[in-house]
Order: C-alpha cells, then sequence, then structure tokens
C-alpha cells in the first residue's frame, strides 16, 4: 500500500494533522473577540491535511540522489537537539515570560546557536519581530497573545 517515501510521509502528517486539530478544537473560547485564538491553528491544521494529501498522491520517483539527502550526518544530530531543546523551552516559556521576550530571546539564542555572529542586526530583529507580530495579533486581529511579564 505505502509505497513510496513521500506516502509514508503524508500519512505521519495527516495523523499528526488530526491530533492537531483536535487540540485546536479544544483551545479555550475567548468572548467579545472577532477572530478567537482557534483560528489560526485551525486553518494550519486543514492547510496541513490537503497539502498531505497532494504528497500522498505525487507521482514524482525517488532517485538515489534523493534517498541519500536524507541521511543525516552524526555531527549534526547534536545541533538538531540543541535547536529541540530551544523550542522545548521556548513553550514552557511562553506563558511565563509573554510572547515578546520569549520570542526575542528564542530569536536570538537559536540564531546565535546556529551560528549567526551579526549581533547587532540578530538583537534588532529579536525585538522588532516578536513586536510587530505582538501589536498586529493583539491589536489589528483582537487576538491575545500571552504578555507575560511585560505590563502591555
Amino acid at each position: 500500500m505505502l509505497k513510496t517515501m513521500n506516502q509514508k510521509v503524508s500519512i505521519f502528517l495527516i495523523v499528526l494533522a488530526v491530533g492537531y486539530l483536535y487540540a485546536a478544537y479544544n483551545l479555550k473560547k475567548y468572548p467579545y473577540v472577532p477572530v478567537d485564538a482557534d483560528a489560526v491553528p485551525k486553518v494550519l491544521g486543514y492547510l496541513l491535511i490537503g497539502l498531505a494529501v497532494i504528497l500522498f498522491f505525487d507521482k514524482s520517483s525517488e532517485t538515489e540522489e534523493d534517498k541519500e539527502k536524507r541521511n543525516v550526518p552524526k555531527k549534526e544530530i547534536p545541533i538538531m537537539l540543541g535547536v529541540g531543546v530551544l523550542i522545548f523551552l521556548y513553550i514552557f516559556l511562553l506563558e511565563i515570560l509573554g510572547f515578546i521576550v520569549t520570542s526575542a530571546l528564542f530569536i536570538f539564542g537559536c540564531s546565535l546557536f546556529l551560528g549567526y555572529r551579526k549581533h547587532i542586526t540578530n538583537v534588532l530583529v529579536s525585538i522588532i519581530v516578536p513586536g510587530v507580530l505582538y501589536v498586529t495579533f493583539t491589536y489589528l486581529l483582537n487576538i491575545i497573545l500571552p504578555q507575560g511579564i511585560l505590563p502591555f
């Protein structure tokens, strides 16, 4: 039944998307907001299912070169684990420190960990991107993001 790697990956992604949608439908509802916090996760979940279905029926064949690209060198495994730890810390600290602080720390720390050394640019991006996202979601879309330790 599952002949290609694309089909195997697509089944995994569909199962993942169904679990994700289940969690999205169980998010807390906020009164008096035009776009609730579950809107974006639901759209992303259905988008993932649609793209996974397209991937399942993709007829492109996999070459030996494509199979070789899937092999991860052993020296890159600690880097992937490090980014995984940073993502876990981001999730853990999001409610405690708030969206802006946690996102700024994550962007700066992850960029630094992955070898980006232009610190001024990194600091600017780490502050501006979460700030713009927070203003967009909170004031334009009326979607509540965790404020954490900041007073706004």
